[in-house]
């Protein structure tokens, strides 16, 4: 069993020995002296590993031996050999602890790192990776990151961002797996994300839209009304609509995973919700669900099976320009059962668990503008508790026109 040797550090002169002659210490030359570099730094880390490098001058060794003991100190210190290894090895380490992640994210972790990490990043050591290049890679990325296998053009700001995070959690495992001290990508400035104009349907353009996409009818009302995404509502099954209660049990969702097709999984937050369904809706799909089994989907391609978004865009989208609404995409029904919902007096609480956002936060920063009414409802109370106040018989007495026609106190000293 080999011994374990303790943790020291220290500086020696690979040229001069000291030695005792006749009770006398003299320095001699030893066998190396002339031979490469005078100064040798040392140092034995937590795990009994002796490390060593050679210098040309001990103030350099000196001060090698004294980062190797600050470190130590404050927890800092990472294996030299850790440090050095490729960027690409932890980033498919760090993707092999995704597997229990949803299909689409995992294909999208993949997709990041094939296209845009890995080829500028892959086969750099951990150690050489700086602040300043992971800031200038960020900044390109928005003018020529890589898309295609044929050639470039600029990513969105979003797909900037999410190359970015992929990079940034590949730095933060490596620091929990003791191969940096810390991460080189924190604090980089991101590209803003364009908040595009949301496009809010009135109840008569939705009624004219649905009646516009023929079998599809339904679909866009349930959309349009209960809040669903796509993916939800293509994943509906009978026995999640309970017709009796007006209430969709949404339990899952449906997404296209590339290279593997269309994926059944969990909601995007990985929660279930129950969501209010209008009694016009109820009759609607009561019509539809006649005579199905429980486990029949609600809304299945023509050929059976979950719905592809580009059957159902190919109806959608020419309906759509048929009443004026040329652009429209399905995920804007979304935002309209928002608008809706809110122009009806529904609270934020109730609007979180309409959509299935993870928190009343998010849903106020997507649509707490269409709250903006109930400033005037603030600023009213105000001006009524005012004038209120106003009449009070104390008034006089907190106002500088109460003391009017009164004597001057005078000050005796």
């Amino acid at each position: 069993m080999a011994i374990r040797r303790n943790r020291r550090a220290g500086v020696e002169d690979l040229w001069w020995k000291s030695v005792t002659v006749n009770g006398e210490t003299e320095k001699v030359e030893t066998k190396l002296h002339g031979k490469g570099k005078r100064w040798r730094g040392r140092y034995v880390d937590a795990h009994g590993d002796e490390h060593t490098k050679r210098f040309a001058r001990k103030v350099d060794a000196n001060d090698w031996v004294e980062e190797f003991t600050v470190e130590h100190a404050t927890g800092t210190w990472v294996d030299p050999k850790r440090k050095a290894t490729a960027f690409s090895v932890v980033a498919e380490q760090w993707y092999a602890t995704k597997a229990t992640k949803a299909p689409t994210t995992i294909a999208g972790y993949r997709s990041l790192l094939d296209t845009q990490v890995l080829p500028r990043w892959g086969d750099t050591a951990l150690a050489d990776i700086t602040y300043e290049d992971v800031q200038i890679w960020v900044t390109g990325l928005s003018k020529s990151g890589k898309v295609t296998k044929d050639g470039t053009k600029p990513l969105s700001p979003s797909r900037t961002i999410q190359a970015y995070q992929v990079l940034d959690q590949v730095l933060r495992y490596s620091i929990r797996a003791k191969r940096l001290a810390f991460n080189p990508a924190s604090d980089i400035e991101l590209p803003r994300k364009a908040d595009p104009d949301k496009r809010y349907l009135s109840h008569e353009q939705i009624r004219r839209l649905a009646a516009e996409c023929g079998r599809f009818h339904t679909m866009v009302l349930v959309l349009a009304y209960c809040g669903l995404r796509y993916g939800e509502a293509i994943a509906l099954r009978g026995k999640n609509v309970d017709l009796k209660t007006s209430r969709i049990r949404v339990q899952t969702s449906v997404t296209r995973v590339t290279g593997v097709g269309l994926v059944e999984g969990p909601t995007k937050n990985h929660a279930a919700r129950s969501v209010p369904i209008p009694k016009f809706v109820v009759d609607e799909l009561r019509d539809r669900l006649d005579g199905s089994d429980p486990d029949d989907l609600v809304f299945p391609s023509h050929k059976g099976g979950w719905l592809p978004l580009g059957e159902f865009r190919w109806v959608f989208d020419t309906a759509a320009k048929k009443v004026s609404l040329d652009g429209l995409v399905p995920h804007e029904l979304r935002h309209t059962a928002a608008s809706l919902a809110i122009a009806a007096g529904a609270n934020v609480k109730v609007v979180q668990q309409l959509l299935g956002h993870k928190t009343a936060t998010l849903t106020l920063d997507r649509y707490g503008h269409l709250f903006a009414d109930d400033l005037d409802t603030v600023a009213a109370a105000l001006d009524a508790a005012a004038e209120a106040s106003s009449k009070s018989p104390a008034y006089p007495l907190r106002t500088r026109d109460g003391f009017e026609g009164r004597p001057t106190l005078r000050v005796v000293r």
